[in-house]
């Protein structure tokens, strides 16, 4: 008598045994006539996670590469989307946990365009420009409610131009300009209120001449620190 129990397993293991190598028919990991890596490729951890998944036609990859960290296979920690007729890449970083950290485009590999970044609640925490792999022009970065707190300024890399700092209520409370990738030039520092509390100029990152100080937004003298000492002996 036929053990049709058997039978089923026999066909289950038939199938799944002539299935490696195939998603849904397609075979994977394999090479055209002239060696290239072409149709769908996936790589596996040793723990035998999967690595990464994708296609690739002619030896270039194609549409949207998913890779994944040794640990888990729930969610992709990179996500990679590659363009017909371009070099650009649409790159994504993600947590374990599946959340986006990091967007922006590679092109051969450096970074250019537009490149963001955000918390674990995937609102948008620094925003900044990218030309050949270097940062380039205005660098934006917020407070959790989306309200700019700061504001630099590149040129090849190197922090170049004025850099702002601004309070939770939106208010200017610094004022730098940088040169060089350091502070060179003019620099102000405001109170919280918006009041002006010091002024005065930077030389290759350290203060320079004479530097102004004010109060409730007047100008005022530095104090004497050495007075103020001897006063306090005086007073014991």
């Amino acid at each position: 008598m036929i053990n049709l129990k058997k039978v089923f397993f026999v066909v289950i293991f038939l199938v799944f045994y002539c299935s490696v190598g195939t998603i849904f028919g397609q075979e994977i990991n394999r090479f055209n006539k002239n060696n290239e890596r072409t149709g769908v490729w996936e790589k596996y951890y040793q723990n035998k996670r999967i690595r990464y998944t994708g296609q690739f036609k002619n030896g270039k990859e194609i549409g949207v590469f998913k890779f994944y960290d040794s640990t888990s296979s729930k969610h992709p920690v990179i996500v990679k989307t590659y363009y017909n007729n371009s070099d650009s890449v649409f790159v994504e970083f993600f947590t374990i946990q599946g959340k986006v950290k990091t967007e922006g485009f590679l092109n051969n590999k450096k970074r250019v365009g537009v490149w963001k970044y955000f918390n674990q609640n995937g609102k948008i925490i620094s925003k900044e420009n990218y030309e050949d792999g270097l940062l380039q022009g205005e660098q934006f970065v917020y407070y959790p409610n989306g309200q700019v707190t700061e504001v630099s300024r590149y040129k090849n890399g190197s922090l170049e131009g004025i850099s702002s700092k601004f309070s939770s209520k939106n208010i200017l409370i610094e004022e730098i300009t940088y040169a060089n990738n350091a502070p060179n030039g003019l620099a102000k520092y405001f109170e919280l209120n918006g009041n002006l509390k010091e002024t005065g100029f930077y030389k290759n990152g350290k203060r320079d001449g004479k530097w102004e100080y004010y109060l409730e937004g007047e100008l005022a003298t530095k104090p004497n620190k050495n007075k103020h000492t001897n006063e306090s002996f005086k007073n014991k």
